[in-house]
């Protein structure tokens, strides 16, 4: 089983801690990378322990266009790990039914399903078929089914008091009499803050009779779970998450009756502020990175760091770097002003290389980092090398920020100023990656007019 220490027990926000399973040992505040699929987007399995990702989130629902869903028919012992070619000892794997980051309407869902999307169209996802999922994936931890509405709001009250119902009893029926299982669960309640705090307070009354039957020896539901998850992408749909007091509050009004030490995980931030508001105001331990995987995805290699170095007075600079850019094409320098480890900025040198001829002899020396014009080179040639080296890179900056946030709060700085500062030196408004976005597509359409059309223009 997993387990989760705080390094100060009576701790709540901000706070660090320490997550727990066979070799894994990850410390908190930390990143969790997302998928599709199953894989991490532009990475091949030779890649994933070149990144530092020991905590990965899959998303169900696009495995369920096959019946059964052929990641539950991989025998051994840790079925989804091998199927998806993740090693048990380096990677923790978290599973949901829905993708939490997809936003998009689907049809209402039943007392007993959850209407899931797939390639092939909207499967009904009942109780029981999901259990039956969890228990042949085996994965690390599951989230439970939630009652999550996508169809459009607002929601009445009944709507919200029918969502807290069914997600609680689905809960219990994960609870079962089963091989124990490292559960999250979805703090329902949507946007009402006296919801939200009904909900969690129901995690935590004592059970009797059928109820406490069904999940004995469990004396409440809140014993059967490891910790809590908040997804943001529902409350986006009816309120706006930059209003970051709004989202506090809502978050707190979920923790305040339940107990401090379990883990606390938000999923659908979009930006390192945020992240840090969140670790500052709410004492959440895990986040989902899919806001840096996607700037790769449109060409941005990140440059940040936190905290903020003290004789740097640059105020308002961008989070990274649009390289898709023209003046790119000849800026020979690494993908970020910090020093970086990861294998586009620090590339693994090749041992015992055999040598062809004499112009093979600078293969066994260390070889120099990718630059950003080389990244621009390949992203104008479409080469699809250009994301999966800026996947590694985003993904090392922010397991770098990470490693900040927990240095800062181990010496007992004041996190507040460096939170403070670290807002006034980098626009959290992502500007860059709206360009970058932009430009992505341009160079995508350029690429269907074909070659001699692209020179002539």
């Amino acid at each position: 089983m997993l387990s989760f220490t705080l390094a100060a027990p009576c701790a709540r926000r901000p706070r660090t801690g320490t997550v727990r399973l066979r070799g894994v040992i990850e410390k908190t505040p930390a990143a969790m990378a997302t998928t599709s699929r199953g894989v991490v987007p532009h990475l091949s399995r030779d890649q994933y322990n070149r990144a530092h990702i020991p905590w990965v989130h899959i998303p169900f629902e696009s495995f369920l266009e096959n019946n059964p869903p052929v990641p539950t028919l991989q025998p051994g012992p840790f079925p989804l790990h091998t199927f998806l070619g993740f090693d048990p000892d380096a990677h923790i794997l978290s599973l949901s039914l829905r993708d939490p980051a997809d936003g998009r309407e689907t049809p209402a869902n039943g007392a007993q399903y959850v209407a899931a999307s797939t390639s092939r169209g909207v499967r009904r996802v009942t109780v029981a078929d999901w259990r039956g999922h969890v228990h042949a994936c085996k994965p690390d931890i599951v989230v439970a089914m939630p009652d999550i509405p996508w169809t459009n709001p607002p929601f009445s009250q009944k709507r919200t008091t029918k969502s807290i119902e069914r997600t609680v009893s689905w809960l219990a029926h994960l609870l079962a009499p089963d091989p124990p299982l490292n559960i999250l669960v979805h703090m329902a309640g949507g946007v009402n803050e006296r919801a939200r705090r009904a909900f969690a307070q129901s995690l935590v009354e004592p059970l009797d009779g059928l109820e406490a039957a069904a999940v004995k020896p469990l004396k409440c539901l809140d014993d059967g779970i490891i910790g809590y998850t908040f997804d943001l992408v529902p409350l986006r749909r009816e309120i706006d998450v930059e209003d970051a007091d709004k989202v506090s509050a809502l978050l707190q009004s979920s923790l305040e009756p339940l107990p401090p030490t379990k883990l606390r995980v938000v999923i659908s931030v979009v930006s390192p502020h945020q992240i840090l508001r969140l670790i500052r105001d709410v004492g959440i331990d895990l986040f989902d990175v899919k806001w840096a995987q996607d700037a790769a995805n449109v060409g941005v290699s990140l440059d940040f760091v936190f905290p903020v170095p003290q004789d740097d007075s640059q105020q308002g600079r961008d989070l990274g770097h649009n390289l898709y850019r023209s003046h790119y094409a000849h800026d020979f320098a690494s993908l970020s002003t910090a020093a970086c480890t990861c294998n586009a900025c620090a590339p693994v040198v090749i041992k015992n290389a055999i040598s062809h001829s004499q112009l093979d002899a600078h293969i066994a020396s260390a070889p120099s980092g990718y630059t950003r014009a080389y990244i621009h080179h390949l992203l104008h040639t479409h080469e699809m090398g250009a994301h999966a080296l800026l996947v590694l890179h985003n993904l090392a900056v922010v397991d770098k920020f990470f490693d900040g946030i927990r240095a800062v709060l181990a010496r007992g700085d004041d996190f507040t100023a460096h939170v403070a500062a670290f807002a006034a030196q980098y626009d959290e408004s992502l500007a860059i990656v709206n360009e970058a976005r932009t430009m992505w597509k341009e160079v995508d359409v350029a690429r269907g007019k074909g070659r001699i059309a692209r020179e002539r223009d």
